[in-house]
C-alpha cells in the first residue's frame, strides 16, 4: 500500500504524533467505529484493524453496525454523541447525507472520521477535497483506482473491432460506485480505446450477486470481451458465471485480495485484481481518530490517502498476500 497524509496543504504529517498523543492522554478515549455490514469481508477486515490499533493506542473502541441502513447510521451516529464518546468513525454509507453528521458530530466537538469513502456530493466534490470539519478522511481516490484499472485493462482488448465491456457495481448509494465508474470511462476514452459498455448493474457486494448480474450479462452477450468488477467479492461469484458459460471473457476488479480471490488470481480466473489492505486501512482510521480526540491541537481536513497494488498471477504473492 502507498500512503501519503496530507493536511491543508501540507505533506508530511505521520502517524509518529499519534504516540505522543497516547502517552499524554490520562484517561481511555471512547472511540466509536459503525460499519455498513458486519457480514462483508473487507468490513470486518477494517472493524479488526480498528480494534486492533485502537486497543494498542489505549482507546475504549465500540463498534456499532447499520446494517446496511442509512437510517441505523444516523441513529448510531445520534446515539453515540448522546453518550458523549470522544470519536466517531464510519464506514460512510451516504456521502451527502453525512455531511450533516459531521456537522452533529462538530457541534458537539466530537472528531469525526470518515473511512474508506468521502464525505460530501461526489458529483461535485473532488475526493482530495476534504469535507470542512471532517477530521479525516481516510481511503483512496477512486476515480485514480478506475483510471488505474482502465490502464491495465486496455492491453487486454481484442484489436479490430468495437470491445465489449460489462461492469459489476458495488451497491447503490455508494460514492465509490460511481467514481470507479467515472475513472475507468474517462481513462479508456483518453487512450483511444474501441468500446461499447453492454451492462452496468449494482449488486450488494456479494460472491452471489456478482455470478448472478454477470450470468445474465453472459446470457445477452456471449462475445463479451471484458468485466470489469468493482470488488472482488463479485468477481469471485462472477468467475464462476464465465467458467459456467464457457467464456474467454477476461475478468479484472477492484478492491482484492481476499484469501478466496487469490486462488482465482493464481489459476487465471481473475486477470488482474486491486490489493486492499483493508486491516490497515482500519488501523489508520485508529490512528487518525485517537490523535483528534486526545489532542485539541490535531487539525481537521486531514487525508490519509493510499494507493492499492495492481496485482496479477505473476506477483500476488509478493505484492499481496491474502489480506482478507
Amino acid at each position: 500500500m502507498k500512503l501519503t497524509t496530507s493536511f491543508k496543504g501540507t505533506l508530511g504529517f505521520t502517524t509518529a504524533l499519534v504516540v505522543l498523543a497516547s502517552a499524554a492522554s490520562a484517561e481511555a478515549p471512547a472511540l466509536a467505529f459503525i460499519i455498513t455490514n458486519a457480514q462483508n469481508p473487507a468490513e470486518i477486515s477494517m472493524r479488526e484493524g480498528f480494534e486492533k490499533k485502537g486497543g494498542e493506542l489505549g482507546a475504549e473502541v465500540r463498534i456499532l453496525n447499520a446494517s446496511g441502513s442509512v437510517e441505523a447510521m444516523s441513529n448510531a451516529i445520534d446515539d453515540m454523541i448522546a453518550q458523549g464518546v470522544q470519536g466517531i468513525a464510519t464506514i460512510t454509507m451516504d456521502s451527502v447525507v453525512s455531511m450533516s453528521w459531521v456537522d452533529r458530530a462538530n457541534d458537539a466537538n466530537i472528531p469525526y472520521v470518515s473511512v474508506a469513502v468521502q464525505v460530501g456530493d461526489p458529483a461535485t466534490t473532488p475526493f482530495k477535497d476534504v469535507y470542512p470539519g471532517l477530521s479525516a478522511l481516510v481511503g483512496q481516490d477512486y476515480i485514480v483506482s478506475g483510471q488505474r484499472m482502465a490502464e491495465a485493462v486496455a492491453p487486454l482488448l481484442p484489436e479490430g473491432k468495437t470491445a465489449k465491456i460489462g461492469i459489476v457495481e458495488g451497491q447503490a448509494g455508494y460514492a465509490l460506485v460511481a467514481q470507479l465508474n467515472q475513472g475507468f470511462n474517462e481513462k479508456l476514452k483518453e487512450l483511444g480505446a474501441d468500446y461499447q459498455i453492454v451492462f452496468s448493474q449494482p449488486t450488494d457486494w456479494t460472491p452471489a450477486k456478482g455470478q448472478e448480474v454477470c450470468a445474465n450479462g453472459l446470457i445477452a452477450n456471449p462475445d463479451i470481451d471484458v468485466i470489469f468488477s468493482h470488488a472482488e467479492d463479485m468477481a469471485i461469484g462472477c468467475a464462476q458465471a464465465i467458467n459456467d458459460a464457457g467464456s474467454s471473457a477476461k475478468l479484472v476488479t477492484a478492491a482484492g485480495g481476499s484469501k478466496l480471490g487469490t486462488p482465482l488470481i493464481k489459476t487465471g480466473d481473475i486477470d488482474i485484481s486491486m490489493c486492499e489492505a483493508w486491516i490497515r486501512t482500519g488501523e489508520l482510521a485508529a490512528e487518525a481518530l485517537f490523535q483528534a480526540a486526545t489532542d485539541s491541537a490535531t487539525p481537521k481536513g486531514r487525508l490519509i490517502e493510499y494507493k492499492p497494488e495492481l496485482i496479477t498471477a505473476e506477483n500476488t504473492d509478493t505484492v499481496c498476500p491474502p489480506q482478507w
